[in-house]
């Protein structure tokens, strides 16, 4: 009892309060309350300040013809703000009639249904107030407030419902705030503007919130084409959200006997008090009356999974802006300002190449199959990092109930932050980083490598001291060993001819290489510079393999990817999307090297017959150890692309399983990308690459030297003396002493490249060279011969003094002992003594 007298005493002081300072609007809108001595009202601040409404957030994609498609909306609070024309005059009769019939004559607060309210709370015990529809503005506003809060620690939790408390409360301090916040606001606004605010922000059950969202929501029509009845009915709703919402006829507050029971009395009533108002003629009303309460019942999807197909692609732009500071100091703010800011957000997605993407990768990789297996398609734009296409096997969900191995949130094409995948290892994508090092000390790409297998015990590495240990790299199919060049090594993708590259090389300068190509771990750890990391061990994202490839095509300047072109706030100015990095990470001229090598696998290598469009294009296939992930980057000038595909889970062979068109994923990599990348062409076209200076196809060409008759030491010495390597090439039959170079390949005298591997043969002394006998008499022809172990053969009829004309093998032939040397004779011309002669 003595609360109910203390409440109302509070609330009629109140009252009297607002009979001085807000009878009417002409003393209300003068200020008389601030400046009369009113303490009750002093030190309250006289304006609220109405933020921006929480508004959905639309993510766009551009089709063919210009228009914007969206692929996504996401929102705390489904709200489409209208302006005060495009509400149709019925609802704002309705909401006037049914909340605040005084609404045009008051100065923010109605005296008499602000009595009314302290007569109720005496009445009932409680603290009550008849609100007007602009105290329920300033409510609202206050509450909107609150909304944007974070909740999820305690104290966050604390501090929100504290806010709620102080917003929607219904103490007498509370009251008098709103109070004064209401005559303030009747001061900055139009009643217009006051009711336009009003009908926006007012909650009409669930996350629906506004007069336009509920009109589409509850009755699929818009505010301006609002029926009486209809408006009324949403109209009733502000009144209880929760038991007077009209899309669920069987809930227990509607009541299931009487559908809509509940709304439609309220409904009716405020239908009564128009046409009480003359807002409605008896024809109208009794018209509405008789109209049934029936919703249409129209949900505003929201989230990545209506975006289809290209879901993974809407999480990454999501996660874009989750990321960005300049979105809010926190993730918390982050996602408030993304789920209540209205942004427009124009993508770089490309459509077209989307929906090619999506089902070639429906055609060649099953979203479930008896193992865990992936599949990603993913490109950008050299030059700009703008991403075209972002496809993947599985169907994105964030539903905990959807356990199918063919669900997951999971993008595989990005990096954790990004998306949540961890990556995969690369394989011999990887190559092209070692490649990029070895054309930037000076070598070339038709310098030889000894590809041979053998163990190798230390390489330099200046990032973290250099290597020691015992690495043995063997090759993916046999054959591939022995003096390969470079360009050879790139095109059959050759293990050993790389590592030996390698072991030329610095690894910490590889690591470097690829990092100034964009490449990073994609868990964010650091890159590793070991040995089997030239082979591609590092986990990394196709998205960034994409923007390496695309990097190297574009003249080794690499544009870090980009999600979005554009976006436009809620208020129609544009917000800064985040922006391309572009670094020149290489010089031009290596990286055109660079792409003429890479031009290799896609001709007549690993890849042979993906680019059937004539347009120059660069590519690199990449297997990891046991076939457990596969990958084909390859890029024009126009657009480059990643294929992964490979477990997810698991470690099977992707070359012994056979989940479509009867082929394994490795075989059919190829096929997907010409598919991919045709489709690309057709679209962008593609450039020429720009040719290499010939330093770096050909190398500095020097003149193998003779080293016939050398110890092999002394050989090698000379070879590195003249920036040649050479190999062992083993003994061989030879006339020169045992154990001295016999002879090289490439010969003495062939120009080649600097670098390139001189194989070395050493003799093992067994042959001779055939002595010279030409000119001789055949007597002495025959004796030096038989000297040298060799035997001679003549034609009938020969003399001893016959003069050898020729012989077969020639004169300083290496020849076998006892290789029988045929002789053709000319007779002599000294006349045989006859008897008696000189006598």
């Amino acid at each position: 009892m003595l609360g109910a007298v203390g409440a109302f005493v509070g609330m009629s002081a109140v009252a009297g309060l607002l009979v001085t300072a807000a009878v009417t609007p002409a003393i209300a809108v003068t200020g008389m309350a601030a400046n009369n001595g009113i303490g009750v009202f002093e030190g309250l601040p006289e304006y609220l300040q109405i933020g921006q409404l929480a508004q959905p957030t639309t993510i766009y994609a551009k089709a063919s013809d210009g228009s914007d498609v969206a692929l996504a909306t996401f929102y705390s609070q489904n709200r489409l703000p209208v302006g005060f024309d495009q509400m149709s005059q019925a609802v704002k009769d309705a909401a006037i009639a049914g909340e605040d019939p005084r609404f045009y004559s008051h100065g923010g607060v109605d005296i008499q249904g602000t009595m009314r309210g302290v007569l109720s709370t005496v009445s009932g015990g409680g603290v009550q107030g008849g609100s007007s529809i602009t105290q329920q503005y300033v409510k609202n506003v206050l509450l909107q407030k609150c909304e944007a809060m974070p909740v999820k620690t305690d104290a966050q939790k604390k501090s929100y419902q504290s806010c709620v408390d102080d917003s929607t409360g219904v103490t007498p301090d509370r009251k008098v705030k709103e109070m004064k916040y209401a005559i303030g606001l009747e001061k900055k606004y139009s009643k217009d503007q006051i009711l336009e605010g009003y009908l926006n922000i007012a909650g009409f059950g669930g996350s629906v919130y506004g007069i336009e969202a509920a009109a589409r929501y509850y009755y699929n029509t818009t505010a301006a084409a609002l029926t009486p009845a209809q408006a009324a009915s949403l109209v009733a709703i502000v009144n209880e959200p929760t038991g007077l919402k009209i899309d669920n006829p069987d809930s227990k507050t509607n009541g299931a006997a009487n559908g809509y029971a509940k709304n439609k009395d309220r409904r009716d009533y405020i239908l009564g008090k128009m046409y009480e108002y003359k807002k409605l003629t008896k024809a109208q009303y009794e018209e509405a009356l008789k109209t049934p309460i029936q919703p249409v019942i129209t949900p505003s999807t929201r989230g990545c999974q209506t975006a289809g197909g290209a879901a993974y692609f809407c999480d990454y732009v999501q996660k874009i802006i989750l990321n960005d500071e300049s979105f809010g100091k926190d993730v918390d703010t982050r996602a408030a300002n993304f789920n209540r800011g209205g942004y427009k957000i124009y993508t770089t997605l490309d459509p077209d190449l989307q929906k090619v993407a999506e089902d070639t990768l429906a055609s060649y990789v099953p979203q479930v199959y008896k193992v865990d297996i992936g599949g990603v398609l993913v490109g950008v734009q050299p030059g700009t990092g703008r991403v075209l296409y972002m496809a993947q096997n599985k169907q994105y969900s964030q539903d905990p109930a959807d356990t199918g191995a063919q669900f997951t949130s999971i993008n595989y094409a990005t990096d954790n932050a990004y998306g949540g995948s961890n990556g995969f290892q690369v394989g011999s994508t990887y190559k092209v980083f070692t490649l990029a090092e070895w054309l930037k000390q000076g070598h070339s790409l038709n310098e030889t490598v000894n590809a041979n297998i053998r163990t190798y015990t230390k390489f330099k590495d200046t990032c973290d001291g250099d290597w020691s240990g015992t690495y043995r790299p063997t090759n993916d199919s046999s054959g591939e060993e022995g003096v390969r060049t470079v360009q050879n090594a790139t095109t059959n993708s050759i293990n050993t001819a790389f590592i030996a590259m390698a072991s030329q090389l610095d690894l910490c300068q590889i690591r470097n290489e690829a990092q100034a190509f964009g490449v990073h771990t994609a868990n964010g750890d650091p890159l590793a510079s070991n040995p089997a990391s030239v082979l591609g061990t590092n986990n990394i994202a196709p998205l960034t393999m994409a923007t390496a490839f695309a990097g190297i095509a574009n003249n080794g300047m690499t544009c870090t990817p980009i999600a979005i072109d554009k976006i436009v706030g809620s208020d129609g100015k544009e917000v800064p999307p985040p922006a391309s990095k572009c670094t020149q990470s290489i010089d031009p001229a290596i990286a055109n090297a660079m792409a003429k090598g890479l031009q290799g696998p896609i001709q007549n290598g690993t890849a042979a017959g993906m680019n059937t469009t004539g347009k120059d294009m660069l590519g690199k296939t990449g297997t990891t150890e046991n076939n457990e992930q596969l990958w084909l980057v390859a890029s024009t000038t126009k657009v480059a692309g990643a294929y992964w595909v490979g477990n997810v889970t698991g470690h099977q062979d992707m070359r012994r399983i056979y989940p479509t068109h009867g082929t394994t994923p490795a075989i059919a990599r190829t096929a997907v990308m010409r598919t991919m990348m045709s489709a690309a062409v057709g679209k962008y076209g593609g450039d020429p690459f720009p040719a290499p200076p010939s330093k770096l196809v050909q190398g500095v060409q020097v003149a193998v030297p003779d080293l016939t008759g050398k110890s092999p030491d002394e050989a090698k010495a000379i070879l590195t003396s003249l920036g040649l390597d050479s190999a062992d090439g083993g003994p061989q039959d030879s006339a020169a002493a045992a154990g001295t170079v016999s002879s090289t390949n490439p010969p003495a005298g062939t120009s080649v490249g600097k670098g390139t591997v001189i194989t070395i043969y050493t003799s093992n002394g067994a042959l001779v060279a055939i002595p010279n006998v030409v000119g001789q008499k055949l007597s002495d022809a025959q004796k030096a011969l038989a000297a040298a172990g060799f035997g001679v053969k003549v034609g009938g009829g020969a003399s001893p003094d016959d003069i050898v004309q020729t012989m077969d093998p020639g004169a300083g032939t290496a020849a076998k002992p006892g290789t029988q040397v045929t002789l053709t004779l000319q007779k002599s011309t000294t006349p045989t003594p006859g008897p008696g002669a000189g006598g």
